[in-house]
């Protein structure tokens, strides 16, 4: 659910990075953060261990420009992949605006990607959140490596529904990791359209109908994103987001 101020006249959105264990979520974040201006970002809170980057969670604000008339802030959150952690999964979760489904593309991860949605489906059931409501993109990311399935074979293996925007990424390499960001913010703030229309406080930003679904065995459930509108109509600057210079 986004938040609306508007005596600041801000708009804060909550994206869960979700996926398989090292599948690239905390390098999607490390990435941003680097390449991100001091002033438009916080600091990036990461819990680690040795077995894996994510024990709790990492955690970026980051500010963005502004949607017609309101500044625009997103908390960029990434979750552990370890099946022992659902119960931290779910608490991130809560009031979430839009997931990043980031799949690890090579081959011998596509059961761990199948798993991750799967699990994603239970965890928003879990709080009482349609998931077939919840706007999402999918990145596939580690395209820098060799012998990695083609997009075509792994969206069809994943089942991935017609019209959910798809990216392709090397979160460690830098490249695709900001046009992701930009395309889970242009479907949330479609949902959200006009902040001054809104009340103060959470709001809801669901899709209006549920979408089709992923088809990997068991209860999973995920949307089509809705077709990004044209720069001019959404009057979000997101190619103006403020990268360190080369």
């Amino acid at each position: 659910m986004p938040l609306v101020h508007h005596t600041q006249r801000e708009v804060t959105l909550k994206v869960v990075y979700y996926g398989v264990g090292l599948g690239g979520k905390t390098t999607n974040l490390e990435t941003i953060h680097a390449q991100t201006r001091p002033e438009s970002r916080g600091k990036l809170v990461s819990v680690n261990t040795e077995a894996e980057r994510t024990l709790f969670l990492d955690f970026l604000p980051l500010q963005l420009g502004k949607f017609r008339g309101y500044t625009v802030r997103l908390h960029l959150i990434s979750v552990p992949g370890q099946i022992a952690q659902d119960s931290t999964r779910q608490m991130v979760l809560r009031h979430v605006d839009g997931v990043v489904l980031v799949v690890d593309s090579q081959a011998d991860a596509v059961e761990g990607n199948n798993y991750a949605i799967r699990n994603l489906d239970y965890n928003l059931r879990q709080d009482g959140t349609d998931p077939d409501r919840i706007p999402m993109v999918v990145q596939y990311n580690k395209r820098d490596l060799s012998g990695v399935l083609d997009v075509e074979e792994l969206s069809e293996r994943l089942g991935v529904p017609e019209g959910v925007p798809e990216l392709v990424s090397s979160a460690r390499d830098g490249w695709g990791v900001f046009e992701t960001v930009k395309s889970i913010v242009r479907v949330c703030m479609h949902q959200l359209g006009d902040p001054s229309l809104r009340s103060e406080g959470r709001v809801e930003c669901l899709l209006e109908e549920p979408r089709a679904r992923f088809y990997p065995s068991g209860p999973v459930s995920m949307i089509h994103a809705l077709a990004p509108q044209e720069e001019d109509e959404q009057e979000l600057e997101l190619d103006e987001l403020e990268l360190v210079s080369s």
